[in-house]
């Protein structure tokens, strides 16, 4: 049986990534501001899977069923969702360690160290053209962080490069669980899977709030559910090559909202880090995508018995 091809939409796909750019940024950004209002972190996580999963049950719902989420891979969704919890959770504190900017811009070193992981555990062939972006991403590392400043809190740095790693870690796992499952179900038992943890620790960190907190905590929720949504949406309507530029939008979105909340506007080396690490990320991207299309071209060329 011939399946369908999946349609293609790219102004939708961008703007639904856009959107969930956006709306990570402004997670990311509330999580700062919760945290400087006495939320433990653990709380940040809990309620933003928490009110999130009914956002995922709706889409299910509408999308082909919760039936639909039967699968024979619980373990390596459950593994997916310990590497995913821990991504996370570092992923949090380094926005409140560093300033929004600066961690959104560490945070585009992920497509760096996915390379180097697919290479070092996935024995991908890589070749000079991924390596020598893999060496401009680290120089605009040390362009923003210029470690002989002083400038830069170095834990903040470190925990950012680490979330970093942990997230291209996730992406080889995704890569694994994608040949047998569709994103609705990885999204649903990632955020499902997560609840058992959290919820064991909820008891030791659960605090009273005043009604901007819970609104801020309701916040957090909701736009990282609307923005897992989008990220998953915007790949069914568009290829990973033309919604993935849409994701270094956030070093805008991140300044934007950090400015908004009073932070500093970050510093010219950060702006030049920034444009090395986005420009690696891209050409391994690019690379990427036309290895994917050489590999299809050769695979239709017929060989002779």
């Amino acid at each position: 049986m011939t399946l369908a091809a999946r349609p293609h939409r790219p102004l939708l796909a961008i703007g639904l990534r856009l959107t969930a750019v956006i709306c990570l940024s402004a997670m990311f950004v509330t999580v700062r501001i919760v945290d400087q209002r006495g939320v433990h972190i653990v709380e940040s996580l809990f309620y933003r899977q928490a009110l999130a999963l009914p956002f995922v049950i709706a889409w299910l719902s509408l999308s082909g069923g919760l039936g639909a989420v039967r699968t024979q891979r619980i373990g390596v969704h459950a593994s997916r969702m310990l590497l995913g919890m821990t991504g996370m959770l570092l992923n949090f504190l380094s926005y409140i360690l560093l300033l929004p900017a600066e961690a959104a811009t560490i945070g585009f070193t992920m497509p760096i160290f996915g390379t180097i992981l697919s290479a070092l555990i996935l024995r991908e062939a890589t070749g000079v053209h991924r390596w020598s972006a893999v060496l401009i991403g680290f120089v605009g590392v040390l362009v923003m962080i210029r470690p002989e400043a002083g400038h830069f809190p170095m834990q903040g740095v470190a925990v950012a490069i680490v979330a970093a790693i942990v997230t291209a870690s996730v992406s080889l796992v995704l890569r694994a669980l994608g040949r047998t499952e569709n994103a609705g179900v990885v999204v649903f038992w990632f955020t499902t899977l997560s609840m058992i943890p959290l919820g064991i620790a909820m008891p030791f960190f659960a605090q009273a709030h005043d009604p901007l907190t819970w609104g801020l905590l309701l916040l957090i929720g909701c736009v990282g559910g609307i923005a897992q949504l989008c990220l998953t949406a915007s790949l069914r309507w568009g290829p990973v090559s033309v919604v993935l530029p849409m994701d270094y939008s956030a070093i805008i979105w991140t300044t934007l909202l950090g400015v908004a909340i009073g932070e500093d506007w970050p510093m010219i080396t950060t702006w030049i880090g920034a444009s090395l690490i986005i420009a690696s990320g891209l050409y391994i991207a690019w690379r990427e995508h036309r290895r994917a299309r050489q590999s299809v071209v050769s695979s239709a060329v017929p060989h002779p018995d």
